[in-house]
């Protein structure tokens, strides 16, 4: 059993965070805003030293205490102390976020399962796994987090999943210790505690728009950096964005820009070597946004991209490998022409030509670069395969959700047959897009002419909320849809995906 999971709220915490830092520091705030209510013994803070979490993990649960015990007078400042401090020092090192990560960084469609059926049924049905796993807790506190789901959802052992067993019985015997093994407290990871300050080099891919590369200047502690990052898209298109930035716990980079389509939030792991990987989008619509890794100019030579990753056979192709320290030393394999080299600030450009398809894997200045060659494609897919759209707006205060498709081209491989293990991906294609009903219900209703409407960069527009006296019985402008792409070749590709428009979430939470 898994959850496909479209993820909307903005993430609050990169808000918070660019607020200046308050004249009080984190540990005094929490002794008197926290204070008031836990127990400080010799052994620490009663329930805050029994857990760790991420910022957005801390977030939450400020704020819960905040809204729950109806705390008065905390201002943006305060609440930036706490979490930056609770970050600080009670947080998760990058390692234990990893394989979770999307839900942080606000990936549009993601697969969210536990690591067995039975905590995938116990957890994953009112909320992401991820948001388990992104936290450690003693067992003490694992038995108290499962007492409070109890005492703040009474109707929890009711709802499907639960009142076909012994719910709370299952959960006594079973998923507490099952937690407290393998979600042990443990020890704090050190606070970052290296210099962000300088220029780095920036790559990427947005979604409907293409590749991007760029630059990125940081300037002043970690605690409040001041960022400037300049992209460049491969069809030439420049977008700047100038704001803060902050490094949390053991390297959990959060800022907000302003500039380019708007603001945008930046969410970043920050690696052992300094690397930043992670997406960027705009804080008004959190679907539409970038994947991102970024090194210092410095650094020594690593790549980061090769846009495209892609040959034509028989056809010269330029070919740009973002890093640093890469010079014009290419080492080409067998039936890999280089007709050029280029070189400048964020690494080479290559023109290339390719006899023979398949993967092709280049050395840099002694670093890999892997391509694909190809003469033609053998199928094409879309991704994702199945994607969720919400209506909104229509003088409505949610906005509406829009879902982004690309189209993806593959090779067969080596069994010569299609979706195999060993089929070879090409690379994103330039695609006409369509919609149809998904079913004879949903071709009744017409729901393609009032769900929404998709444009030829693969984005689906969702239509407006509220009842459409066009519709039967004035029902909303929701849908089941099929997204049809088409890839010119000879005889052309298509691909069909699922796309869901449905209804606004009215709640939503920074990590869901």
């Amino acid at each position: 059993m898994h959850t496909r999971l479209t993820t909307l709220a903005v993430v609050a915490v990169c808000s918070v965070l660019t607020h200046p830092a308050h004249a009080a520091s984190g540990e005094e705030t929490v002794s008197t805003l926290c204070g008031a209510c836990h127990e400080k013994t010799a052994t620490g803070w009663d329930r805050i030293d029994s857990v760790r979490k991420t910022p957005e993990g801390w977030d939450m649960t400020v704020r819960r205490m905040i809204r729950n015990f109806n705390i008065a007078g905390v201002s943006d400042d305060e609440l930036a102390d706490v979490i930056a401090y609770l970050s600080d020092t009670r947080g998760l090192s990058v390692a234990e976020t990893q394989g979770r990560r999307y839900i942080l960084e606000r990936e549009p469609v993601a697969i969210d399962e536990g690591p067995n059926q039975q905590m995938t049924e116990t957890c994953g049905r009112c909320h992401s796994y991820a948001r388990v796993e992104l936290q450690r807790r003693t067992p003490e506190d694992w038995a108290k987090l499962v007492h409070f789901h109890l005492g703040q959802f009474p109707t929890l052992e009711y709802q499907a999943l639960a009142r076909d067993r012994d719910w709370w019985g299952i959960a006594q015997s079973e998923i507490i210790p099952w937690l407290a093994e393998h979600y042990p407290l443990g020890q704090a990871p050190a606070a970052y505690a290296g210099d962000p300050a300088g220029d780095y080099i920036v790559a990427g891919h947005q979604p409907g728009r293409g590749d991007y590369r760029g630059t990125m200047t940081v300037t002043g502690p970690r605690a409040a950096m001041d960022v400037k990052m300049a992209l460049t898209y491969s069809d030439g298109a420049q977008a700047e964005y100038t704001g803060r930035a902050h490094i949390l716990g053991a390297g959990e980079w959060r800022g907000t820009l302003g500039g380019g389509d708007g603001d945008i939030h930046q969410v970043l792991a920050v690696g052992l070597d300094g690397r930043l990987d992670g997406r960027w989008f705009l804080a008004a619509q959190d679907v539409t946004g970038g994947r991102i890794s970024a090194v210092r100019a410095d650094h020594p030579p690593v790549v980061l991209a090769a846009q495209p990753a892609m040959l034509r056979i028989g056809q010269p192709t330029m070919i740009q490998i973002t890093g640093t320290g890469l010079s014009d030393q290419v080492t080409a394999p067998d039936g890999v022409t280089v007709e050029a080299v280029t070189r400048d600030v964020g690494g080479v450009m290559l023109t290339l030509t390719a006899a023979q398809p398949g993967p092709v894997t280049l050395e840099v200045a002694g670093q890999p670069v892997d391509l694909v060659a190809y003469e033609r494609l053998d199928r094409i897919s879309i991704i994702p395969d199945v994607a969720i759209s919400r209506i909104g707006g229509g003088g409505g205060a949610i906005p509406k959700t829009p879902a982004q498709f690309q189209a993806m081209g593959w090779l067969n491989g080596p069994d010569g047959q299609p979706g195999t293990d060993d089929d070879v991906a090409v690379g994103i294609m330039p695609a006409t897009w369509s919609i149809a009903p998904w079913s004879e219900e949903a071709a009744r209703m017409q729901d393609e002419k009032y769900a929404g409407s998709i444009d030829q960069t693969g984005l689906f527009t969702p239509a407006d909320a509220g009842p459409n006296p066009e519709r039967p019985m004035m029902t909303n402008n929701i849908g089941d849809l099929r997204v049809i792409a088409t890839v010119e070749q000879d005889p052309p590709l298509t691909a069909e995906a699922h796309l869901y428009a449905t209804v606004q979430r009215f709640v939503d939470a920074p990590i869901r």
